[in-house]
């Protein structure tokens, strides 16, 4: 399904945690949340494949690429929302997925996402709740390049797969916990 994402209340926010697989299924279930996009960015080579983002020769990282409505879902809680589906303290990785294209990494799309992520970033620091320091890095967006369609809404197509299984449904029950209170309506 197509969505108009040409909406005045809809923007966009791109986050990098670890497999974009995994952070994909967790936001598709955020009320407000209109679109998820698996793609990379933050590198160099233009129109990158996935191969060659797995190789981590191109700079690029795994993303989603977040279309949601402001009358329903605040960047504030998208980016709560960001934490909570990854490690924040891994440097290059997320679990076994290892290199920077598995970087934790918010690309801000303007001024505000920027002060937004990084007083968040400096709040959540602070307040102790990681053992190790937040190592996620928060740099301008520059280009969103949409990963093969195999790669969009993996999880909901591939359920029986067994990375699936084992890796995104464990998150995913964690995720959908904690924001029990801000999830789409089944």
């Amino acid at each position: 399904m197509d969505v108009n994402t040409h909406n005045s209340n809809y923007q966009t926010a791109t986050f990098g945690g670890g497999c974009f697989w995994c952070t994909e299924a967790q936001f598709q279930y955020l009320d407000g949340v209109v679109k998820v996009e698996s793609g990379y960015s933050g590198g160099t080579v233009p129109n990158p494949t996935y191969e060659e983002v797995c190789e981590g020769n191109t700079g690029h990282a795994e993303v989603i690429q977040v279309t949601y409505d402001t009358t329903k879902v605040s960047y504030d809680e998208l980016l709560q929302a960001f934490y909570t589906a990854h490690d924040p303290t891994q440097l290059n990785r997320q679990g076994n997925d290892v290199g920077t294209q598995y970087r934790s990494v918010i690309f801000y799309h303007n001024e505000q996402q920027k002060e937004k992520a990084e007083y968040y970033k400096k709040k959540l620091q602070e307040s102790g709740a990681y053992e190790h320091p937040i190592v996620t890095e928060i740099a301008p967006f520059k280009t969103f390049y949409k990963a093969e369609d195999y790669h969009q809404n993996y999880y909901n197509q591939n359920r029986s797969q067994p990375y699936c299984h084992f890796i995104i449904q464990p998150k995913l029950e964690k995720f959908k916990k904690v924001f029990k209170d801000h999830l789409k309506k089944q």
